[in-house]
């Protein structure tokens, strides 16, 4: 059985004020240092693929491309919020109370913002398959713009009511010197579990079921009637595989989601967080974050315009003149 050391403090000079280390064997502490760091670098590289497909091929800019670059932004932040998990690995945050607070509070927006994303992108998929001959007048460029917009002020706007007493007060609920930790008062815990959590993965859930739905009516529809369709309006039936492969897809996108971050709430919930030890809320923590990875991925499965425009940025083709009006579709 291994054995450790005297207990190290975060701030030695600090005597009875600073906060233990964590006490953990060093392989195991140098193995996590490097996955989080791998998958650090690794969402943050693949959002950013994302980020410049859709915003540099103009045949890209789409209202469903435009959720997804929404999407991929609040990603790209979530894995530079990632990074920010290697600092507190040990048990220690060396960076000061202000630091840590508006840690916090980026972390709150961003993981706020994806959730809405997922709502934006359900609300899309609900109207392209069960209303889509009014799909092209009901959601625009435009109007998906002012939608994300939206998305990222309300964000911004919430968390700063949810979390205002401890924006006026960094580092009041430390109980030592090194620690960082945000504690919100029963009723704004109640309302940002409710409103970030709750609503939206009911909302996300309901219009998915209604979209499986129309979904399979659909398929069945147009493979009864392949033959007599394709000969007479071709270019329909094309649109309707076209919206219902991108529904399967960002449906996978949204079960994802849902794998990742139910587990972290339902602890949340249960109240059960504060009986966990490091490690379990730990690995919690990394799969809440691991599924801005996971996106990009899904994309490269089930989008060719994607894998498309990967070889063109890795080969540095979109730095040609006229490259953005490129052919990917």
């Amino acid at each position: 059985m291994e054995t450790f050391g005297e207990t190290e403090l975060c701030f030695p000079q600090l005597l009875n004020a600073s906060c233990v280390k964590a006490q953990r064997p060093h392989f195991e502490t140098l193995l996590t240092y490097i996955l989080v760091l791998a998958l650090s670098l690794l969402t943050a590289f693949l959002n950013l693929l994302v980020i410049i497909s859709i915003s540099h091929f103009k045949q890209l800019h789409t209202p469903t491309n435009f959720l997804l670059l929404s999407l991929a932004v609040s990603d790209f932040f979530i894995g530079f919020l990632l990074f920010g998990q290697i600092l507190v690995i040990d048990g220690c945050w060396l960076l000061g109370d202000h630091m840590c607070t508006m840690y916090q509070y980026l972390d709150y927006i961003i993981t706020s913002t994806s959730v809405g994303n997922m709502v934006l992108i359900s609300v899309d998929r609900y109207v392209a398959i069960c209303d889509p001959l009014h799909y092209s007048i009901k959601v625009t460029q435009v109007r998906v713009k002012i939608c994300v917009s939206l998305c990222w002020i309300c964000s911004v706007i919430f968390q700063s009511l949810i979390l205002k007493d401890v924006l006026k007060q960094p580092g009041r609920y430390n109980s030592c010197i090194g620690e960082c930790i945000i504690v919100n008062n029963y009723i704004a815990g109640l309302v940002e579990v409710i409103f970030s959590f709750i609503v939206p993965i009911t909302v996300i859930i309901v219009l998915y079921m209604r979209v499986f739905v129309v979904a399979v009516s659909q398929a069945r529809a147009m493979r009864s009637h392949i033959a007599a369709v394709s000969l007479q309006r071709p270019t329909k039936v094309t649109a309707k595989k076209s919206e219902l492969k991108a529904a399967r897809t960002l449906g996978v996108v949204v079960v994802v989601f849902l794998m990742c971050l139910c587990p972290f709430y339902c602890v949340a919930l249960t109240g059960r967080d504060n009986l966990m030890n490091a490690s379990s809320v730990a690995f919690l923590t990394i799969l809440y974050y691991f599924n801005a990875c996971l996106n990009p991925m899904i994309y490269t499965l089930f989008y060719p315009w994607f894998r498309k425009s990967i070889k063109l940025i890795l080969a540095l083709k979109i730095l040609q003149p006229d490259s953005c009006a490129a052919n990917l579709l």
